[in-house]
């Protein structure tokens, strides 16, 4: 029998992210996501509707979404759905909770107090890849600015710019 359990979100946090430690010392990072679904009504009216999804992650990337994310702040998800059960101590009732567990994520907007504001680009984390891609031993491409002059001329004089 065939089997699929992927989740991807995209949405803005609606607390600070709570950490904690289990007894071994692996930390545990629970935030909440407010992700939005627009549509429009058979009348062609507009409509918003938010889920409040609540995620965890753990390990590293738990240390990493606490230290990094702050309410209001986006993030993408990509992780699983679990499936929380117990008893309730007040009413003996068996209660459950449905939650995802984070696997990697991205920070998306720029950095807080930085250029780029919210939008796009982003710095991805997840499992055992390293927050940034490693760079290689080879220098990037040198791509000439538009207004820079020819390698094989010399640059003209302030004198001769046009305004």
């Amino acid at each position: 029998m065939a089997s699929l359990n992927k989740v991807f979100l995209i949405g803005n946090l609606t607390r600070d992210p709570e950490i904690r430690y289990t007894p071994k010392g692996t930390a545990v990072a629970e935030v909440g996501l407010a992700v939005n679904r627009q549509y429009s009504t058979e009348s062609g009216e507009k409509k918003e509707e938010v889920t409040f999804v609540d995620v965890e992650f753990w390990g590293r990337q738990a240390e990493v979404v606490s230290e990094y994310m702050k309410k209001g702040r986006p993030l993408f998800v990509e992780g699983r759905l679990k499936l929380d059960t117990w008893d309730d101590k007040q009413t003996g009732q068996k209660r459950s909770r449905m939650r995802v567990v984070g696997e990697n994520f991205q920070f998306l907007g720029g950095r807080e107090g930085g250029p780029g504001g919210s939008g796009g680009g982003g710095e991805e984390y997840g499992g055992d890849r390293p927050a940034r891609p490693q760079s290689s031993s080879r220098p990037p491409a040198q791509r000439p600015s538009p207004s820079a002059p020819p390698a094989d001329r010399a640059p003209e004089e302030e004198d001769d710019i046009p305004f």
